[in-house]
C-alpha cells in the first residue's frame, strides 16, 4: 500500500500537468524548474479516496487498522530512502562528509528521480497521507455510530483546510530555507515520510473516541482560536512572499514599507518577527482543542511545535544577523519582539 502510494504520487508528479515555476539559484548557482501540480494531485486522490468508500470499492478504515504496520514500513522506506540517496551522491562524487553526517542531514541538496526533485516532492506524500489517516478517522467514526460528532466535523475541516491551503500556495515553498539550503539526507526523509503523516494526526484518535459532543462556545472559540491563527500563519507567508516578487506591493492597503527595499516592515512583519510561527502554534492548538481535553496525549504535538519553533525563531534571528549585519539591527529596534507582539 505505501509503495504504491508514493509511486502513483511520484508518476503523477511527472505527468499530471500543472504550473511551471523557476526557483531561486542555489548555493552552486543552478536553477531549476518545478510543476507545481500537487493541488490537482491532492485534490484527485481525496476524491478518488472518498468515494472509493462511499461506494465500497476501497475501505479508510484500512489506514487506522493498519497505522502500525504501515508507519513501521514509513520507517523503513524512509532509511532505505535516505541510503539510496547517500549512494547516489557517493557515486556522483559529491561533496565529501562523515558517513553519519552525510547520512543523517544528506549530501545532495537537491536529489532528482525521473526528473521530479526529490526534497518538494517528498511534501506531497507527507501531506496527503497526513489527510487520509485524518479522513479514515472519519470513516471509522461514521461506521460505528451512522453520524459524525462536532468534534469530528471540526476536526476535519481545520485539518482539511490546512493542507488544501499548503497545496494552494505551493510555490511558496520552492523559496523557502528547506528547499533552498537544506540538504535532503534522513532527517528531512524520517520527517517527511514518518513525522508529519503519523504524528500530526495524533489528536484524530482522541477525536475519534470522544462520545460526548462539544459545546457550542467552545466549539466557537476553537474556531476563532482557527481562524486568528490561519490567519496570521498564511497571510504573514504571503505577504513575505508577495514582497519578494514585488517590492511595490500593497499590503493592508498601502504600499509595502521596508527597509533598505529588502526587510519588509508592514502588514504582520512590521507587528512581529514570526507571527508567521505564532499562527502556525494556534492553529495545532486548536486541532488539539478538539479532542475536549480527553488526554495530554494530543496536546505534546502543538506543544512540542511551540518548542520547536521558538527554537526557529532564534535561529533565524542569529542567521538574519550575520547575514544582513547592521540592516538586522535597525529591524529588531524597528520590530522588537519576535512572536507575541508587546510581550516576546
Amino acid at each position: 500500500m505505501f509503495v504504491v502510494f508514493v509511486g502513483v504520487l511520484l508518476l503523477g508528479s511527472r505527468w499530471v500537468p500543472g504550473r511551471k515555476v523557476v526557483g531561486r539559484p542555489d548555493s552552486d548557482g543552478v536553477t531549476r524548474t518545478y510543476n507545481l501540480n500537487g493541488i490537482a494531485l491532492f485534490l484527485i486522490i481525496m476524491l478518488l479516496a472518498v468515494l472509493g468508500d462511499v461506494f465500497d470499492v476501497i475501505s479508510l478504515s484500512v489506514l487506522h487498522t493498519h497505522f502500525a504496520e504501515l508507519f513501521i514500513v514509513a520507517n523503513v522506506f524512509a532509511c532505505v530512502l535516505s541510503a539510496g540517496l547517500y549512494w547516489q551522491a557517493s557515486r556522483n562524487r559529491s561533496e565529501s562528509t562523515g558517513l553519519l553526517r552525510g547520512f543523517f542531514f544528506g549530501r545532495q541538496l537537491n536529489p532528482s528521480l525521473f526528473g521530479v526533485d526529490v526534497k518538494l516532492f517528498s511534501y506531497r506524500p507527507s501531506l496527503i497521507a497526513l489527510a487520509l489517516f485524518n479522513v479514515s478517522f472519519a470513516a471509522v467514526q461514521y461506521d460505528a455510530n451512522g453520524e459524525f460528532t462536532l468534534q469530528m466535523i471540526l476536526y476535519q475541516a481545520f485539518t482539511f483546510i490546512y493542507v488544501l491551503n499548503y497545496f494552494q500556495f505551493e510555490e511558496g515553498m520552492i523559496y523557502t530555507w528547506d528547499i533552498v539550503a537544506e540538504r535532503f539526507g534522513w532527517m528531512l526523509t524520517w520527517g517527511d515520510y514518518v513525522l508529519v503523516p503519523f504524528f500530526y494526526c495524533i489528536g484524530g484518535w482522541w477525536v475519534l473516541q470522544s462520545a460526548d459532543s462539544i459545546h457550542g462556545v467552545a466549539a466557537a472559540a476553537i474556531c476563532l482560536l482557527f481562524v486568528v491563527g490561519f490567519w496570521m500563519f498564511r497571510g504573514a507567508n504571503e505577504q513575505k512572499h508577495r514582497f519578494k516578487q514585488n517590492a511595490e506591493v500593497s499590503i493592508w492597503g498601502r504600499t509595502a514599507e521596508s527597509l533598505d527595499g529588502r526587510l519588509l516592515v508592514s502588514g504582520f512583519w512590521g507587528v512581529g518577527r514570526h507571527l508567521n510561527y505564532t499562527g502556525e502554534i494556534c492553529v495545532y492548538f486548536a486541532f488539539a482543542l478538539t479532542t475536549s481535553f480527553s488526554s495530554w496525549i494530543p496536546f505534546a504535538l502543538p506543544v512540542w511545535l511551540t518548542a520547536l519553533l521558538w527554537h526557529r525563531a532564534r535561529r533565524d534571528d542569529r542567521r538574519c544577523r550575520t547575514k544582513y549585519g547592521e540592516l538586522w539591527e535597525r529591524y529588531t529596534q524597528r520590530v522588537p519582539h519576535a512572536l507575541i507582539p508587546r510581550v516576546y
